[in-house]
């Protein structure tokens, strides 16, 4: 037997229609709140404010150290040196001593100026390089040259020998970028050669490498696997300082001091850290995968080669952002290994503005300083979510 439903019908004997079941507020407000991310559910908008407040502060303090050596850039060597390394460029500039009536110049600084025009002239008394040594004493003259082009600030000794003679302006002195980076001073652009070449190198060395070691230990059985795993990772504990110099000793007796391979050849030999994070993305990859590969009759290294590198394409951007940087910045192993001038890297060749008797032209070191930086900064803003990515991939279970 059968039961047929029959709709309702009205007086008419018309069919009614079933209203549509309007939710209630309350339940929208459920809805809403069950769509938002896991990480967001539960915090309230004070929280939220709080956060984003506390990540504000903590980005400006790291932007204060920035902004100081932007700023001291484009500022001259007296502005530098009287401190002036927070007051704004566009601002006018102090005055950079005591400063000293004209007709009271010695005969040693009227010398020094030849025939131009004394306009104004400071005393300065600066502390010495040296704990223990007397203070320094200079007097910086502003001059209007002979031929009417110009005002000249010129830095004097006490006996007459003149430190520096540049033009005074006021304003933003973007001419530093240049004088800095000019081949009397940093030789800019051998340097940013020879770190390119080191750089590249490493970071190709390193994916090779670790990508090679990580497949292994995340794809093959064998005998102590686990335990080579620990070994290698127990690795990280061991200061670089330990093996310095037995690294140095052993490059030296293959002949390859005051060359880039001592840069080169560790970087090809893998990293404890950028293993275990091959190893831990090659661990995610699923078995079916692997046996349909080896199925179509493709062995270990075609898998690896074709499948896992393809697939590992977050990995790799994050060992080769990592890599970049500490490539990038190196200073302690170029100047263990590296001699001649001309094989100086980037941040080698900043060293060249500490002088006899300390760092010279700080404002020129500031403006270079800016310059080594901006492929870093690129860099990070490029390819931040990485850095991101790669916190949360060192924690990911096998």
């Amino acid at each position: 037997m059968t039961t047929v439903q029959v709709p309702p019908t009205g007086a008419t004997g018309a069919a009614i229609e079933p209203r549509p079941v309007v939710p209630a507020q309350a339940d929208v407000r459920r809805a809403g709140r069950e769509k938002r991310p896991p990480s967001q559910q539960g915090i309230s908008r004070t929280e939220r404010v709080a956060a984003y407040a506390l990540l504000i502060l903590g980005s400006i303090a790291f932007l204060i150290p920035f902004y100081f050596v932007f700023n001291a850039s484009l500022k001259g060597q007296a502005e530098v040196e009287a401190g002036e390394f927070s007051r704004p460029v566009i601002l006018p500039p102090r005055e950079p001593g005591t400063k000293l009536a004209v007709d009271t110049a010695s005969d040693a600084v009227v010398k020094a100026i030849g025939g131009g025009t004394l306009l104004e002239l400071y005393e300065r008394i600066v502390q010495g390089t040296e704990p223990g040594d007397p203070p320094v004493r200079t007097f910086i003259a502003r001059v209007q040259t002979a031929g009417g082009n110009g005002v000249r600030e010129i830095r004097i000794a006490t006996d007459g020998t003149v430190i520096s003679d540049i033009p005074f302006r006021t304003g933003p002195r973007w001419d530093n970028y240049r004088r800095a980076l000019a081949p009397e001073k940093m030789n800019f652009f051998p340097a940013l050669s020879n770190t390119v070449v080191v750089t590249t190198l490493s970071v190709t060395g390193q994916i090779i490498s670790c990508s090679l070691v990580g497949f292994g230990f995340a794809r093959f059985r064998f005998r102590g696997r686990s335990i080579l795993f620990m070994v290698m990772l127990s690795t990280l504990m061991l200061p670089a300082q330990v093996t310095m110099i037995p690294v140095f000793v052993l490059f030296r007796s293959m002949g390859m001091i005051d060359t880039f391979w001592p840069l080169i050849i560790p970087q090809w030999l893998a990293s404890p850290f950028f293993v275990f994070m091959f190893r831990q993305f090659f661990a995610q990859i699923p078995e079916e995968l692997i046996e349909a590969a080896r199925i179509d009759g493709a062995g270990n290294w075609r898998i690896y080669w074709q499948l896992m590198l393809p697939l590992s394409g977050p990995v790799i951007a994050i060992v080769a952002i990592y890599t970049f940087l500490a490539s990038w910045n190196d200073f302690l192993g170029p100047l263990i290994y590296l001699n001649s001038p001309e094989n100086r890297t980037i941040a080698l060749s900043l060293n060249a503005f500490r002088g006899q008797y300390g760092i010279s032209d700080v404002h020129l070191l500031m403006a270079a300083s800016v310059v080594c930086m901006l492929p870093c900064i690129v860099l990070f803003f490029a390819m931040q979510k990485y850095f991101v990515e790669s916190v949360a991939m060192s924690g990911l279970k096998s």
